[in-house]
């Protein structure tokens, strides 16, 4: 599991413009996640020994602010979308990205220059318009709810501290693709692929140790039982474990992590200190002489809503996401996205040549590799790309229940049930969803059916 500062950046390295057809889809499957939303009023009677009527009502209203949100920032990002087509806002900005360009002194045949250009233009314009609805989200529904944990100064730094790294890997790595695909001729395809391989490995292998922590603090887990128990785990299935971290998401957001990273015989495991019952800092009691201090009611609430897990719990968690190393998950959700890139790349060099689909878009007398890019990748792939998004979720779903399963083997089980609860609470997940909504979109299968998989093996 990643952080959503990690998913963000990620996100914001592709673009993101879907098919009418699918926001469609989209809309629908809000909707029907709505309707369970409101009218599940009372706690149903198989969730009456896990969740009391509080937390069932507060999780209830957070899920139905986020679909809300979800329903209308989509909308706007389909309307604006179809107005950038309709209107001829591609074309037109590369355009802009020409003059710009030109006035810096590289003419037409610089076409790798202008192209970087446009991608700028075009991620600094979804930065913009995405900005009101991050703030909604973060300062209303976050904020509303009990997980923002930001001021105002820190989002702005951090969005455009974002905003920079992003450029800073972006736009190298794209001149160097574009260059590939021009020069390597019949067979670019390859090489393309080839090059994108060897990017990805690199981000995901650099990623914590020297990107992630330009936004949140790491520091190493102190000496204690916890961090000797983690070593003994990692040490009984072979887990080539090198250093423990905790990173302070508090600062962020009081949502709750944990996942590890790297290579061959050098594994990280991170550990966000909300995972922490004993570390995190949102269970911390008043100083001694502060107004909170002398609030007997406060101290009360933080003595008994604290949030986290218990070492056994947190060990039980990480006995889970160990049990995807082991199983083989992780290398063959990396298989199986090279294989996509490699078709994906294939079929781009397929179509590349059909200046059908370039003047579509509004490109008559020029085709940039750029353009074509965006085209093939975004619109022509979308539905494939869809397909590809469920059959996946599938699988991931199979995978939790493997790595649960793993879990349990550990004698893990029992703590990883009460786990799995904790952290239903702390994240305010809402354990009863739509059939189809859940299908769709839930890479983590429903609560209930991982703890009635759990149940069933403490029955054995």
């Amino acid at each position: 599991m990643l952080n959503a500062t990690s998913v963000s950046l990620a996100n914001d390295l592709k673009e993101n413009i879907k098919s009418l057809a699918t926001q469609f889809a989209e809309a629908a499957y809000i909707a029907s996640a709505r309707r369970v939303y409101r009218t599940t009023t009372h706690v149903p009677w198989e969730l009456g020994q896990i969740m009391d009527s509080e937390t069932f009502e507060k999780s209830r209203l957070y899920q139905l602010d986020k679909s809300t949100f979800s329903f209308w920032s989509g909308l706007y990002s389909e309307v604006e979308g179809t107005l950038i087509l309709l209107c001829g806002g591609i074309p037109f900005l590369w355009n802009v990205s020409e003059k710009i360009s030109a006035r810096a002194g590289f003419g037409p045949e610089y076409e790798i220059v202008q192209s970087l250009v446009f991608l700028l233009l075009a991620t600094l314009f979804s930065a913009v318009t995405g900005l009101p609805w991050s703030l909604y989200n973060t300062f209303v529904i976050e904020e509303k709810h009990g997980f923002n944990q930001q001021t105002l100064g820190f989002f702005f730094k951090d969005a455009i501290k974002k905003f920079v790294v992003t450029q800073c890997i972006l736009l190298p790595v794209t001149s160097l693709l574009l260059y590939i695909i021009k020069i390597g001729g019949d067979y670019f395809f390859i090489y393309a692929w080839l090059f994108t391989l060897v990017v990805s490995l690199v981000l995901v292998t650099i990623y914590a140790d020297y990107i992630a922590p330009l936004f949140d603090k790491f520091i190493p887990l102190p000496e204690g039982e916890l961090k000797q128990e983690i070593e003994v785990m990692a040490k009984s299935i072979d887990f080539p474990l090198t250093k423990v971290y905790v990173v302070e998401g508090s600062k962020r957001s009081s949502h709750s992590n944990a996942y590890f990273y790297g290579f061959f015989k050098n594994k990280r495991i991170v550990l966000f200190d909300t995972l922490l019952e004993d570390y995190s800092a949102l269970n911390k009691e008043p100083s001694e002489g502060s107004e909170e201090a002398e609030d007997e009611e406060t101290k009360s609430k933080v003595k008994n809503k604290k949030q986290g897990c218990k070492n056994e719990e947190v060990l039980a968690v990480l006995g889970h996401e160990l049990g995807h190393w082991k199983l083989g998950h992780t290398i063959k959700n990396i298989v199986i996205s090279q294989m996509n890139s490699f078709l994906c790349f294939f079929l781009f060099a397929v179509l590349i040549g059909r200046k059908e689909l370039f003047a579509a878009f509004g490109f008559y007398e020029t085709q940039p590799t750029l353009i074509g890019l965006m085209i093939i990748f975004q619109f022509i792939f979308s539905p494939y790309n869809e397909v590809l998004s469920f059959c996946l979720t599938v699988l991931s779903r199979r995978f939790e229940f493997q790595a649960d399963a793993f879990a349990k083997e550990l004698g893990k089980a029992e703590d990883l049930y009460s786990a799995l609860i904790k952290l239903n609470k702390d994240n305010l997940g809402f354990p009863v969803s739509d059939w189809i909504f859940s299908m769709w979109h839930y890479s983590h299968p429903p609560l209930l059916e991982r703890l009635q998989a759990l149940k069933d093996s403490k029955q054995d």
